[in-house]
């Protein structure tokens, strides 16, 4: 699935994202440093139902939100992190295995750890304004 949207539209990506979640929990997405990964996982997090301030996990690596439906949604950034490891103690392994959605960036740094039916979302900037989303389900 491709998406392209302006910023000014990330609101609408987003719930049509939210639409095509269809019981997948574990999303990893990948993107260059600025192309929106946080911004975007905000938006579809509001569109869920989130209403705790969501704010990127770069320092504490795994946030925890909790939707007004009661359901869990963690967001996880595993950019500092440095091996396998320090993902596994980090609580990282626990995430992806709860069975509660999950949002991951920066999944490359840990990537023998995601389960074979993680969908892939990649993020580029077309430019300063306008990005391109693209899905890959399993």
């Amino acid at each position: 699935m491709e998406l392209t949207f302006g910023l000014d539209e990330i609101k609408n990506a987003a719930t049509i994202f939210a639409s095509v979640i269809n019981g997948h929990k574990i999303f990893a997405f990948h993107g260059n440093l600025g192309s929106g990964k946080t911004t975007f996982i905000t938006a579809v997090c509001d569109v869920l139902g989130v209403t705790d301030h969501v704010t990127s996990p770069t320092f504490s690596i795994i946030q925890t939100y909790q939707a007004v439906n009661g359901k869990i949604i963690y967001h996880l950034d595993l950019y500092r992190v440095k091996d396998h490891q320090e993902a596994v103690d980090a609580g990282v392994e626990d995430c992806l295995y709860s069975g509660e959605l999950c949002f991951v960036e920066w999944p490359e740094r840990v990537f023998g750890l995601f389960p074979a039916d993680t969908v892939q979302v990649f993020i580029k900037v077309c430019d300063e304004r306008n990005r391109h989303m693209t899905i890959k389900f399993p």
